[in-house]
């Protein structure tokens, strides 16, 4: 697959939303990809494409549209999915971690069993903005004992930065906005 060529592609359907969930914020809104099925598939396959050949047990995606791409991604790779949902969402016995967002905070939970001890776990989602949600989905992973493998986004703000909390992780963003 053309990685480059589907960012391209990707990038141009993505809608800018000013001033939304708050003043000051522009929002990417990724539903014209959603809406279209090419674009859809295509994304998938370039967020999958980098990770094929890594040994993955499990992909875990964060709620909600991680769980968008997540799941298709777990599916074409032959693999089991794990939801990271936000706090009152999940009825099974659960693991917490509170996290700031670049506007607010709130907090993740997942379950005990959701990753196995040594698991090799691909965690996805589709922004990458301050890495908060990330690195709280990653602390969630590591505390159940698995080994983050990579890390899956569609889209990166990279003037937020994100990277920064995420170091030392194998990170891939299709569309990059600087």
């Amino acid at each position: 697959m053309d990685v480059e060529a589907a960012s391209r592609r990707l990038e141009a359907l993505i809608r800018d939303v000013p001033d939304f969930p708050q003043p000051g914020v522009l929002f990417k809104d990724i539903t014209p990809i959603l809406r279209n099925p090419r674009a859809l598939r295509e994304a998938v396959d370039a967020m999958s494409t980098p990770f094929l050949d890594a040994d993955i047990d499990v992909i875990v995606g964060l709620e909600s549209r991680g769980f968008v791409f997540g799941a298709p991604m777990a599916y074409n790779m032959g693999l089991g999915f794990a939801p990271v949902r936000k706090l009152g969402k999940l009825p099974a016995d659960k693991i917490y971690v509170e996290y700031e967002l670049e506007y607010g905070s709130n907090t993740f939970e997942m379950h005990r069993d959701a990753v196995e001890p040594g698991q090799r776990v691909l965690i996805v989602d589709d922004l990458l903005a301050t890495g908060g949600t990330m690195r709280a989905s990653i602390d969630l992973v590591e505390r159940l004992g698995g080994q983050v493998v990579g890390l899956s986004f569609l889209v990166e703000l990279g003037f937020l930065h994100g990277r920064d909390k995420l170091k030392g992780y194998d990170i891939h963003s299709i569309i990059r906005v600087q």
